[in-house]
């Protein structure tokens, strides 16, 4: 067994890290967000499936392709944000799977013959990615604000309109503004939500 990381790697990622709800006018620059990929990218998916997507929203342009879609409570978070990331999911993920899965080689098959079976795979990886997204920001010293509150249907109709892509989530990155941190909300103990069996 490797040894655990120090305590200043999981304050910043877990135990000090928040939810941020608004950021400082600092940039990020494409370098980073490729930074972030290639580190997200290692995190485990089922069959190295791989089928979140990704649109890094940073222009001023963009930003008004995307913000008609989100609630009022989450305009202003999104359009002062760095970055708003659309985590997406690929429908159709298995046609990378000669590539990504090699040693099975009718793992495409499987899931192109299987609507359920791929969707059902599709959904709970991308949102795994997700959450690796999350956790390789807060490493390489950004913050994140990862939200819901948006219309998926026009989100896809923006940045999708072919329908291979669905959107999952949206997520919020940059350096945070202190001042909009909320006070941390509770955390479960260990023996409401698990047991050794």
């Amino acid at each position: 067994m490797r040894p655990p990381l120090d305590d200043t790697a999981l304050d910043t990622v877990f135990r000090e890290a928040h939810t941020h709800y608004g950021f400082r006018p600092e940039p990020v620059d494409e370098a980073t967000l490729r930074r972030l990929y290639d580190l997200l990218k290692w995190g485990p998916t089922s069959m190295n499936c791989q089928p979140a997507r990704y649109v890094f929203v940073m222009s001023e342009e963009g930003k008004s392709r995307l913000l008609p879609a989100l609630s009022e409570a989450n305009r202003d978070k999104a359009h002062d944000a760095p970055v708003t990331v659309i985590v997406a999911v690929d429908t159709r993920f298995y046609e990378h799977m000669p590539k990504v899965f090699p040693s099975s080689p009718n793992a495409r098959e499987r899931f192109a013959n299987s609507p359920d079976k791929a969707s059902d795979t599709a959904w709970r990886n991308a949102t795994l990615q997700g959450g690796y997204l999350i956790v390789a920001a807060r490493m390489l010293g950004l913050d994140v604000g990862p939200m819901s509150g948006f219309d998926n249907a026009l989100v896809d109709k923006e940045f999708f309109p072919d329908g291979r892509y669905k959107s999952n989530f949206l997520a919020n990155l940059g350096v945070g503004d202190p001042a909009s941190l909320r006070p941390r909300g509770a955390r479960l103990a260990f023996e409401e939500v698990a047991e050794v069996v």
